[in-house]
């Protein structure tokens, strides 16, 4: 499609089993683009939930023909359901947002502005979102984010903004930039900090969810932050070597402690030493094999060559 056919703004939303709270959504994002005005588009992509959420795509994309709703073959995860999103729209400037409005759309109008520039500024290629505070979320869950950004901006050369999740607005440059990077495990914060240029914080407070529950258990949680670390650092490699030299030491250390009491004649407790050496060392072993394991899965699902994602729908509005 011609670049003269694009609408200026996409707003993109993966949604799973979000059949609760979509109708909301869409009643605030609209009202929203009706307050900007010009050619605007909202993708929305079923990412194989189990609810009547594509039931309400459908019908919503029948009443309104900026809305495209996009379904996939199976539930791929948040992150490459919001990336076969991102490849659908069409805008020149692309608003990501999560259905269930813990980011609030209200706040468009002043990302759209900081883009612009102004003041003498030059217009910013990406505005994100960065909270202040977190509403409706657990104290667990609010320790172990901040733990986790700060992590693993010690452990990478990326500078991740923290407390920043994936509501941001991003140019077209920049989106094209973030769509040819291949890669399946995704960590598209840690992406789009990567391509760099202009990125400006908007601080704002996050709500509680509008409707439903979190799509994010402690499981996910965890199998999130080792695929961002995996994919900007290779630190736990490098981990991995200092740890067998520190460990070659200690090994050191009891062979000469063995070999002085064979000496001395000394009464040596053998088991207790040995055991504890074993354990210690059979323990690191292990460790630093599932370390490595686990970059090499990485490995093996990449040059399988599998597509991201799997689209069965796209179901857009009366033009």
């Amino acid at each position: 499609m011609s670049d003269l056919a694009r609408p200026a703004l996409s707003v993109v939303a993966p949604c799973y089993n979000e059949q609760d709270a979509l109708p909301e959504f869409l009643r605030r994002v609209g009202a929203v683009l009706d307050s900007l005005g010009g050619s605007s588009e909202i993708v929305l992509v079923d990412d194989g939930s189990r609810d009547r959420t594509w039931d309400a795509m459908t019908v919503a994309a029948a009443a309104d023909p900026r809305i495209v709703a996009v379904r996939l073959m199976r539930n791929h995860g948040h992150q490459l359901a919001l990336t076969a999103g991102l490849s659908v729209c069409r805008g020149e400037r692309i608003l990501i947002i999560d259905a269930d409005l813990q980011d609030p759309p209200e706040l468009l109008p002043d990302m759209m502005a900081l883009m612009d520039g102004a003041d003498g500024k030059a217009g910013a290629d990406v505005v994100y979102g960065q909270r202040r505070q977190r509403d409706g979320e657990s104290l667990f869950k609010r320790a172990s984010a901040a733990a986790f950004y700060r992590l693993i901006n010690r452990l990478t050369d990326v500078d991740i903004p923290t407390d920043a999740g994936d509501f941001r607005l991003v140019s077209r440059r920049v989106l094209d930039l973030l769509l040819a990077m291949p890669e399946r495990h995704r960590f598209i914060r840690g992406m789009v900090a990567w391509i760099g240029g202009r990125q400006v914080p908007l601080l704002y407070d996050r709500h509680a969810r509008v409707a439903g529950e979190s799509k994010y258990p402690l499981s996910k949680m965890v199998r999130f932050a080792a695929d961002a670390i995996t994919a900007f650092s290779v630190v736990p490699l490098m981990a991995s070597m200092t740890i067998g030299w520190v460990m070659a030491a200690v090994g050191f250390g009891f062979f000469i402690y063995s070999m002085i009491g064979w000496f001395m004649n000394a009464n040596l407790p053998g088991w207790t030493s040995i055991m504890a050496a074993l354990g210690l060392l059979g323990g690191m072993q292990f460790l630093m094999l599932g370390i490595i394991g686990a970059y090499l899965g990485r490995l093996y699902d990449q040059s399988k060559g599998r597509p991201l994602f799997m689209i069965r729908d796209i179901v857009s509005g009366p033009k």
